[in-house]
Order: structure tokens, then sequence, then C-alpha cells
């Protein structure tokens, strides 16, 4: 698919709303076709257009599907759903010139199942008035038990069961060499909710013909409706600003005595949250003086996988680690639509200085005022790739005058570090931010070549001139430089007093 670069885009979609576009099939027109754009729909912030086709649903190929097919695949989805899409030009030009747009480059493979190889998937349901809203059956001719009369709209529908899918695991226990009714008295004993994995006939013929036991540590967690969160934190003049402990009982290291405005509140951490990893190291089986050295081994930024009560217990009950979340989040870091994209020829630039190169690397910080026309920008959310980044600067408007360019890189918000946020979470950051926002950003080459080296964006790396701004009529251009910079520009790194992280004994010495 040389020279023809799709766009990833991922929605989010409220309960009982649309994702904001009609998926059609035209006659004398190839392809899915997007149409009727729903105007500040989610498609239409995250900058789809009336007539892109889609190429995958979920890392799904679905350009050779029937219409009703791709329906089908994004109405199971659920709330979320990622698309390859193609823009009208390219993807005509492409087909006149017999492009195998699949995209058939090799995907990385893990354990022997490749990232984009079928995956079982971990359903969780909550039982209803009516009950879970499916019926098993088991036939002598074929191994193992299947689900059937799966009611539409129902428990079971809504937690991604489908008709035909074949039980493996009920609350983390195999079923394999059980009977049909124990089986049923498993379901019956296990209350009021259940936690089951199970393979479509698809998935499960894959992973016979290449003789893989199937378990949970190979299923997928996007069906699961309580979702682990990953943490991005820099450390602020007074650590991280939050106790760890653990309680008589309990297993596990939990956040508390959370300070309000510190790093910790900014990124997300809620009191009584589970600790699950640390820089992607699991801390379970960790004394807490372990979990101290993990954090004093990370320096001044930590990423963090922390769960609250709701999705610690039904990970529990499925005898899952939330880092199966984790683990297929860094999966989807490269989805394979990107590789050529990531691997094309830097263009030839012309040749610059030490000094100038390092004023390149550093990012904006954008601070603008809405107009009645609004900011003037649209947001575009890239699963796995970049997180967020802008799209359709309005010449002239808000976003214009303040800096934002496109394909800028979305780093914070109003002070809030976005990178690991949803699409949605940073849209309702930005409306809830009223009539101004200020928005730290860098531009795509230079947001890649930071994280190559490993280097933290944050506003630390602003230099005098590193960003830019609309001033209003009650923000005097002298007090609004003077604080930026003093924001931007501190003399000398605060001492920090004390590295505030646990409670009885997360002070970790300077």
């Amino acid at each position: 698919m040389a020279g023809y670069k799709p766009k990833v885009i991922s929605l989010t979609k409220k309960p009982g709303h649309t994702f904001g576009f009609y998926l059609r099939v035209e006659q004398g027109e190839e392809g899915h076709l997007i149409r009727c754009l729903e105007m500040g729909g989610p498609a239409e912030l995250a900058g789809m257009k009336d007539g892109e086709r889609i190429l995958r649903v979920n890392g799904t190929f679905v350009d050779a599907m029937s219409h009703s097919e791709v329906v089908d695949i994004v109405r199971n989805s659920g709330a979320s759903v990622t698309f390859h899409i193609l823009d009208e030009a390219s993807y005509k030009q492409a087909k006149a010139q017999g492009e195998n747009l699949s995209g058939s480059q090799s995907t990385p493979v893990v354990n022997g199942v490749g990232k984009q190889d079928p995956k079982p998937k971990l359903c969780y349901m909550v039982k209803s008035s009516s009950g879970f809203g499916f019926s098993l059956r088991s036939v002598k001719a074929e191994q193992g038990f299947f689900m059937t009369e799966v009611t539409p709209g129902g428990v079971a529908h809504r937690a991604g069961v489908k008709l035909n899918d074949r039980l493996l695991e009920i609350n983390g226990e195999n079923v394999g060499d059980c009977t049909h009714d124990q089986v049923v008295d498993k379901i019956k004993l296990a209350g009021s909710s259940l936690m089951i994995l199970l393979v479509d006939e698809e998935t499960d013929r894959f992973y016979r013909n290449k003789r893989i036991k199937i378990g949970a540590w190979l299923a997928t967690a996007k069906y699961l409706p309580h979702k682990p969160r990953i943490i991005n934190m820099t450390k602020g003049s007074d650590g991280y600003g939050f106790l760890l402990r653990e309680y008589p009982g309990q297993t596990g290291h939990f956040t508390k005595d959370i300070d309000k405005g510190s790093p910790a509140e900014r990124a997300g951490i809620k009191e009584m949250d589970r600790l699950v990893a640390v820089d992607g190291k699991e801390v379970d089986g960790c004394s807490h003086e372990q979990v101290v050295d993990t954090f004093r081994q990370s320096g001044n930024n930590c990423c963090l996988l922390v769960v609250d009560k709701e999705t610690d217990q039904m990970y529990k009950q499925g005898k899952v680690s939330p880092m199966l979340f984790y683990e297929e989040m860094q999966e989807s870091n490269s989805p394979p639509s990107y590789t050529e994209a990531l691997n094309l020829p830097t263009p030839v630039r012309p040749s610059t200085t030490v000094q100038e190169r390092k004023q390149e690397l550093r990012p904006k910080l954008c601070k603008m005022e809405k107009t009645s026309a609004g900011y003037g920008f649209h947001l575009n959310g890239i699963q796995g790739v970049c997180g967020q980044y802008i799209k359709d600067v309005v010449k002239g408007g808000a976003a214009d005058r303040a800096g934002l360019e496109d394909d800028d890189i979305v780093v914070e918000v109003n002070g809030v570090n976005v990178e690991q946020s949803s699409h949605d979470e940073v849209v309702e950051m930005i409306r809830s931010s009223g009539s101004s926002l200020e928005m730290l950003v860098a531009k795509r080459n230079v947001y890649d070549e930071l994280k190559a080296k490993g280097v933290t964006i944050t506003r630390l790396l602003l230099g005098e001139t590193s960003y830019a701004q609309v001033h209003s009529a009650d923000t005097p251009e002298t007090s609004t430089e003077e604080r930026h910079e003093k924001e931007a520009r501190p003399e000398t790194p605060p001492e920090p007093a004390k590295e505030r992280v646990s409670g009885t004994c997360l002070n970790v010495p300077r």
C-alpha cells in the first residue's frame, strides 16, 4: 500500500448516542463510505470527512466485506471503535491502480501470537431481573459448551457475547472437563455477576491449528465494562502528593490522602485506588519497601497502572491481572497501518547548528480565548499512536493566532497531562475550560524525537519564546508574560522537601 497512508481515528459515544455518521454503500461507488456527518458529533469532531472510505474496523480489514458485516462489527464494538480511513481521492486512485489496500506487511509476534491475530474475549455480566440473557448448549458430536439464545439487547449481548461462542472459563475456572450440568451449576452458584472467557469459531479454529492452549492470558479486555487507568505523572516540589498504604485483611497497595492540586490529583489518582504496576512492573507481590524502591528508580517521572474498587473486584472475579489491559494497550502502540508511515525516509532539511536544533526540540504553550466561532480547530484521536492531535486549524481563528498548527500533538490541557487520556476525556476538558484554554503541544517530529530520547515533555522544556498566546482585553500583556516565564523557566529547580507518595513510609530520601 505504498504511497497511501490511512489515518486512524478512535471514537467513543455516550450511552444513548451514536458515533455521528452514516456508513453506506452506494451504487456506482466502491467501498464503505462515510456520509451524513453530524456537526459536533464524535465523528465530525475527530476529523472524519464525507466520502472517505473505511478500510479497517478495530484492526479488521473490511473493504471486501458486505455492508451488513461491517455494521455488525461496529455495533458489537460497544461504546468505542477504531477506524482506519482513507480519503476519497486516494481510495479511488488505489483501486484504479489495483493496489492491495489490506496492507500485507508482516506484524510483530509475541509468544507465537501476532498482535493482529484473533483473540479470545473476556466478558463480564451483572444479572438483571430477567437473568443473564443467554442459554448454553452442548452436543455430543461437538466438544465444548456453546452460547445460544443470546437475547438481543440483553445483559450477555451488551457484554459482547455472540451466538455460538464457545465457553472456556467461568470466573477463572476452566470448564473443559465439566459436564453440562456442572457448568450450569457453576453459573447458578456465581450469583449476580459472572466473568467468562469465550472464543468465536474463527478464533477457536486459529488456536487449534497452531496447537496453542487458550487461556485468559491471551484474551482481549476490550469488552470489559470497567477499565484500569494508566497514569503518567511528573514529580512536583513536594513529591507526587499522595500516600501509599497497606491495610490489614486487604491485598495490595492503596492510594490515600491525595493533596489538592498535586501531580497525583491532576493526573487522576483517586482515593483508595489499588496500585497494580509502576513503569510496567507489577507490584502485587512486592513489599512496601520494594514499591518505594521502584518509585525511587523512576526518577522524576512515573507511569502507574491503577484500578478502582469496582474494576479491581471484576478482575479478581475472573482471576485475571489488570496487567492484561496494560499489555494490550502497549501492544497497540504501533498499528500495522502505520508501519509504512513510520519507516518513510525523513525529508531532506537544511543543516542547522546545534543551538538551533536545541531550540527546535521544544513544545509550545498556546493560550487562546474562545470567540463566537469557538476555538477554531478539531481534536483528532488516534488509538495507540500519539494520543490526541490538532487538525483543521481555522486560518485567523483563535487557535491559529495562538500558534496551534495541524498535526501538533496535545501533551497538556490546562496543566493536566493528557497523553494517556481518551478522546472523550480530552474533549470534555476542553469544553469545561470555559472561555479560555491553555494547551501544551509539540510538533509531531519534535514529539517523536523527544520520546525517542526518553524525555518527558513538560513546561520545563519551554524557553522564553517557546509559547504562543492570545491576549484578551482583560489580560495585560506584561502580567501574562511574567506568569508564563515563571512557569517555564524557574531559575533553579525547587528542592523537594519530601517525596510524598506513601502514607506510612513512602517519604523517599532525596
